[in-house]
């Protein structure tokens, strides 16, 4: 294994939504639609920031009213719904954060590699990246898949350390959620909370952050 000199950490494992991008208003309009098409109440976008972080399955579950969400077929037919839309409409209002797509560049410079670690479902995952990260040469992008458990289960990020070829030491993942901070503590790896993304920093540091930053020019500080 080679170690860098002077480097911070030689692996970044950034989790998706709300971190990499900002992919709320093509979740809330996903489960929106499903929720319209069943005469159900839609939400706004800052309480489906509050529902978004544990994959699909649990966001609409959170949308649904209570005697809904307890009944497991129906859920079943309303992710199958939900996922049928939002793989058409997964990019119309989604967009990268400011200088997200400078950082992943510069961190790729100096020779850092660069993982996505996410509970989105995989092809939504790869796609996404691909669509706005095409330059960037990532070491894994690891989704959800059947079979697989999600964050805050570390075995992600498990996977990630393995395909890099990394030791946990040599390692920081960045979130925007609890979760995600939750989930580099059970890996074993160091991490920093984002406060633009769909959590408040209360959230982190309660979660165990030691740092949350605002802008990617602190994270870039945090990084290197």
């Amino acid at each position: 294994m080679i170690i860098f000199v002077g480097m911070k950490y030689e692996l970044v494992i950034f989790d998706l939504d709300g971190t990499l991008l900002n992919t709320i208003g093509d979740l809330a309009a996903s489960v929106d639609y499903v929720m319209r098409s069943r005469s159900l109440p839609e939400h706004t976008d800052a309480e489906y920031r509050q529902m978004v972080g544990g994959g699909i399955k649990r966001l609409v579950e959170r949308a649904l009213p209570a005697e809904l969400a307890a009944n497991e077929a129906y859920v079943e037919d309303c992710v199958s719904q939900f996922r049928r839309y939002y793989v058409d409409n997964i990019d119309r209002h989604t967009q990268p954060y400011e200088g997200m797509q400078e950082l992943l560049r510069s961190l790729r410079k100096q020779g850092v590699k660069v993982a996505v670690a996410s509970n989105k479902f995989q092809h939504g995952t790869e796609r996404l990246v691909a669509k706005f990260f095409s330059d960037v040469d990532f070491v894994a992008i690891e989704g959800n898949r059947e079979g697989a458990p999600l964050k805050p289960d570390p075995q992600i990020v498990h996977n990630i350390l393995a395909i890099a070829d990394v030791d946990a030491s040599r390692a920081i993942m960045v979130g925007d959620s609890g979760i995600d901070i939750r989930t580099a503590k059970a890996a074993g790896i160091a991490s920093v909370g984002v406060a633009w993304g769909f959590r408040f920093a209360e959230e982190l540091y309660d979660a165990g952050a030691t740092d949350v930053v605002s802008t990617t020019a602190e994270l870039e500080r945090v990084l290197l």
